[in-house]
């Protein structure tokens, strides 16, 4: 679970969010919608903790692990395509880069080889030898050839970072994974394979898409932001659409 709590947002005199209390969890896929410029991919932000909130804040268990839709597409230009995905769990990746620093050591020692040992322990435990093989599924359900696993980024045009960067996000089965307009540059076959994964996760989807026809077709709830607050609402986009004409 991911909770705001009195969460309030103001730039100079515009409030964007004002003491928002607001709870996401279990295996539900909430699809935050609101007028242009009503704050959706920032509040996005603010649960990612890249933006600090005026007053309040966000809580969640420090056991989750939360994964979100990075936006800068040069920020992995130095690093191979399947690095990058596997970046996607930094503490799995860590231990990965750790390992691999001390097994290329030319001078490695008996107490190398204990941390060692307990490194592959965690490794293990966190399916880190799957995790290669996971990335390039992922990256094979976008559409991406497998030729293109040891290219590095900024080799890539635009429309594949987008990909690479979406297989990032979705890595390794976060608890909480968070989409600021994940079909944006996406082919319509990418998409489908899109709506599938996210009605097969079981772990909680926060998802922000101007694509309707996608938001209907994979939010069980709707998050709504109007007048600086957030209601909740059971249900996909379409469903949510008939209420609202309902109580007009």
């Amino acid at each position: 679970m991911i909770t705001a709590n009195n969460v309030s947002l103001q730039y100079g005199k515009r409030v964007l969010f004002d003491e928002v209390n607001v709870s996401f969890s279990g295996s539900n896929a909430y699809g935050v919608i609101g007028a242009n410029g009503a704050g959706k991919s920032t509040f996005l932000k603010i649960l990612s903790g890249e933006i600090e909130s005026t007053s309040g804040g966000v809580q969640m268990n420090p056991n989750l692990r939360l994964s979100h839709l990075k936006q800068d597409h040069f920020a992995f230009d130095e690093t191979t395509v399947i690095n990058t995905v596997l970046m996607g769990n930094e503490k799995l990746y860590k231990i990965l880069v750790d390992k691999t620093a001390l097994y290329d050591k030319p001078d490695f020692s008996e107490e190398d080889g204990i941390i060692a040992s307990e490194l592959e322990a965690q490794f293990a435990e966190m399916n880190g030898y799957e995790a290669e093989s996971e990335a390039g599924i992922l990256l094979a359900g976008l559409g991406i050839p497998v030729e293109f696993n040891e290219q590095l980024m900024k080799e890539l045009d635009g429309a594949i970072k987008v990909k690479v960067l979406l297989a990032q996000a979705l890595f390794g089965q976060p608890d909480i994974l968070l989409l600021d307009e994940p079909t944006n540059d996406l082919d319509i076959y990418a998409i489908r394979w899109l709506e599938q994964f996210l009605l097969d996760f079981d772990n909680t989807v926060i998802v922000v898409s101007h694509d309707r026809y996608f938001m209907n077709n994979v939010c069980t709830h709707i998050a709504d932001i109007d007048y600086a607050k957030i209601t909740t609402y059971t249900g996909n986009y379409e469903f949510w659409q008939q209420a609202s004409q309902l109580n007009q």
